[in-house]
């Protein structure tokens, strides 16, 4: 399902002014994102600010989104946790949400499980998942690496399907290089979007891409025309901007970025805070706002 797919958006909850999602905003902001080359999105992810959401929250924001994007795109939903039956629970409820095409399992946090502990919790999922699994591995958060060997050994179980990897571009080559072509290897790391291509990845899921789809896009079609000195010139140009939007607990500055261009997506949910006037200054002259 995801072949053709490059660019994907892990997506933002906007919230209104009493905290609550924001459905309109929501929907307006997908249509941006499908109009400057989102070709899926991940929704309930890091950047969806998941871990402040009730299980009602996520579920009522999961049967929204797939109304919006009405099958123009696949959607991988987070559903993963650090408890394997409850991640198991959540994803049988997750289910019965007819267009959720993958189911997004984090790698468990916070329990600091070895690496036979991350198969056995992925395997057991795997073995009561109604939807394909993607992994997601994000050491960075997770306080746990799962090593490239373990993604490549769990590559092979029949119902995890993908990996949404963020750590090192030798450890993205490795998955590559050693799992079949029908398992799907995305970086999470925007600043990887170019080497990912290159190296025969599928492609990034992004943050960036809530502000600089097009140009995203743009780096990829040069990429597949052979223009490969245009694709490296826009991605220079890209990376800092990319890594402005992580100056401060993602996933304020992308939010303050998005409210500035107009799309009234809200603020953060406590623990992290929307920016403040001086930090929106330092951001946007970052951005080139």
């Amino acid at each position: 399902m995801l072949e053709n797919v490059d660019l994907m958006t892990a997506i933002i909850t906007p919230f209104d002014d009493d905290g609550k999602i924001d459905f309109d905003s929501l929907k307006k902001l997908t249509e941006h994102l499908l109009s400057t080359g989102s070709k899926g999105f991940v929704i309930g992810g890091t950047t969806g600010e998941t871990p402040t959401l009730t299980e009602a929250e996520k579920l009522e924001l999961y049967r929204k989104f797939v109304e919006i994007v009405d099958g123009r795109v696949p959607i991988i939903a987070g559903a993963g946790s650090n408890n394997t039956k409850q991640t198991i629970d959540f994803i049988n409820k997750l289910s019965q949400i007819q267009g959720i095409d993958m189911a997004l399992v984090v790698v468990p946090y916070y329990n600091k499980p070895n690496q036979r502990g991350m198969i056995a919790h992925f395997e057991s999922i795997a073995a009561e998942s109604p939807l394909p699994v993607m992994i997601y591995n994000i050491p960075g958060r997770t306080g746990v690496l799962m090593d490239k060997e373990t993604v490549v050994e769990l590559s092979k179980n029949i119902n995890i399907h993908g990996v949404k990897q963020c750590n090192t571009m030798e450890d993205l080559e490795y998955i590559v290089e050693h799992t079949d072509d029908n398992f799907a290897v995305f970086s999470g790391e925007d600043a990887q979007a170019l080497f990912a291509k290159v190296i025969g990845a599928n492609g990034v899921i992004s943050v960036a891409s809530h502000l600089y789809g097009n140009e995203m896009s743009e780096m990829y079609q040069n990429l597949e025309d052979g223009n490969y000195k245009i694709a490296g010139k826009i991605q220079r140009q890209l990376t800092p901007k990319m890594a402005a939007l992580f100056m401060y607990p993602s996933p304020s500055p992308v939010k303050a970025a998005l409210n500035q261009l107009g799309y009234s997506v809200g603020g953060c949910r406590l623990p992290i805070l929307s920016l403040n006037d001086e930090e929106k200054k330092v951001l946007f002259q970052k951005l080139d706002f």
